[in-house]
């Protein structure tokens, strides 16, 4: 008779307890214990499965080379890193109604078209109302094969039947297996279903994507263990309301990890943006104090974005700090370095500051045009419109080297820039540029010379 115990399992990180506790000792999190039963026996049984693989030497290790299928989409083959390579294992995770479930039903239009046969695996809408997504979104191969299931035993009997190229499952907290007794959507859950999935991708070289939600804390919702079992793992940012959004590559182990691919979501569906920075700065006010724009660098690609500041002052003891697409900690930081280095007084001011268009950047590049904008903002002066900044601020206030700065200087000259402010250290190792003028500064006081 098969033995029994009960458990339970934290939702976060999939740590097992004998019995419940409110906070988890693991990663810290409140009230995420559920209860699961295990069948012992059957973990046993399990293990004790022997193997007939043999260890390989790896000069006898024969190569096959990759075997990418391209999705018919441009950015999103960029952020792949050249397309689907046969028998991965794809997490696509974003918020509810971002658009993720759009996105892969646009692409089973192009990798039908290459006569390759798609598995839709639905979880969570029916066949029928797939089908009126797809009418909407012109989708009509007739390689796309939609099946509504939650039960991983079938939908593997479907899998061996079929042998579809790929297979999309969506969502994977809708699957369960009937190997574990905890609910859809439970650490226990998700990672069985997604160890199946796996064993299915590389054992019969088929690509599977699945769809995961993202929880409030911008985590993948289940266990954070599912980031690992997989090959690739793809964030769909963006604010639900707003028009783009940004396909973001956490990990890849065919690709780089700081690719992204920037879409427009329209009536549609959604729609390639081939030139992000036109994107980024359409719309840009001229001569406003508190605006310059600045290059970050992602991946291969230079995106230029407008660096906005708001400086007021405030009558309460606390000023207030705001922060929309960079770190608020680094704005901070360079706020108290503008008081000591550059001899501004800003505790009796509110600061806001923010990125126009949505985007989210981490990059130190954009330290030197974050203080530009704030003193602009300050003097109520503005800054040539024509004028590019980017370079990492020091607490000392030097402006420090960055990577790469002649794709930035070039992305900035195809947009009519005039005129470049760079570290000085980037400048001295610079061929000269005949359509922009570069400026090379070693500290903040040097930069904010160039506010009128």
């Amino acid at each position: 008779m098969s033995k029994k115990k009960q458990v339970y399992i934290c939702q976060a990180c999939g740590y097992e307890a004998p019995k419940w506790m409110g906070k988890c000792t693991n990663c810290n999190e409140w009230d995420s214990f559920v209860e699961d039963i295990v069948d012992k026996n059957l973990k046993l049984n399990t293990c004790s499965k022997v193997g007939n693989n043999e260890p390989i030497k790896l000069a006898d290790i024969q190569i096959r080379g990759e075997n990418r299928t391209t999705t018919g989409m441009n950015e999103l083959d960029r952020v792949l890193g050249g397309g689907l390579v046969k028998g991965s294992l794809i997490l696509v995770g974003g918020d509810p109604g971002i658009g993720k479930s759009t996105l892969i039903l646009q692409m089973c239009q192009a990798i039908g078209s290459q006569d390759k046969e798609v598995l839709y695996v639905s979880g969570e809408e029916s066949v029928s109302q797939i089908k009126l997504r797809a009418q909407r979104l012109d989708v009509e191969t007739e390689k796309l094969n939609l099946l509504s299931e939650t039960n991983m035993t079938f939908i593997e009997a479907q899998i061996k039947k079929n042998t579809p190229d790929m297979v999309i499952i969506d969502s994977i907290q809708t699957i369960y297996s009937e190997n574990i007794t905890s609910a859809p959507g439970s650490v226990s859950q998700v990672r069985e279903v997604t160890h199946n999935l796996m064993n299915i991708a590389k054992r019969d070289d088929i690509t599977i994507i699945i769809v995961g939600h993202v929880t409030k804390e911008g985590s993948i919702a289940g266990p954070r263990v599912l980031e690992h079992m997989v090959d690739t793992v793809l964030y769909f940012e963006g604010e639900r309301h707003a028009s783009f959004r940004i396909l973001r590559a956490v990990k890849n182990r065919f690709g780089s990890t700081n690719e992204i691919g920037v879409f427009e979501m329209v009536d549609k569906g959604l729609v390639e943006v081939k030139n992000p920075s036109e994107i980024m700065l359409a719309g840009r006010p001229s001569n406003v104090s508190g605006s310059i724009v600045s290059c970050s660098l992602e991946g291969t690609r230079s995106v230029l974005i407008e660096v906005q500041a708001l400086i007021s002052y405030t009558s309460f003891g606390m000023p207030r700090r705001m922060a929309t697409g960079i770190d608020y900690n680094r704005m901070v930081l360079l706020i108290a370095v503008i008081d000591k280095r550059g001899g501004i007084d800003l505790s009796s001011f509110d600061a806001y500051v923010n990125l126009a268009g949505g985007i989210k950047v981490n990059e130190p590049a954009l330290d030197l045009a974050i203080v530009m904008s704030i003193v602009s903002s300050f003097r109520n002066k503005h800054i040539d419109q024509h004028t590019i900044a980017f370079g990492e601020v020091g607490l000392s206030g030097e402006i420090r080297a960055i990577g790469m700065p002649e794709k930035r200087i070039i992305e900035a000259s195809k947009l009519g820039f005039k005129k470049c402010i760079i570290p000085m250290a980037n400048k001295i190792k610079l061929n000269k540029f005949s359509e922009i003028e570069v400026i090379g500064v070693e500290n903040i006081s040097e930069a904010l010379n160039y506010i009128n």
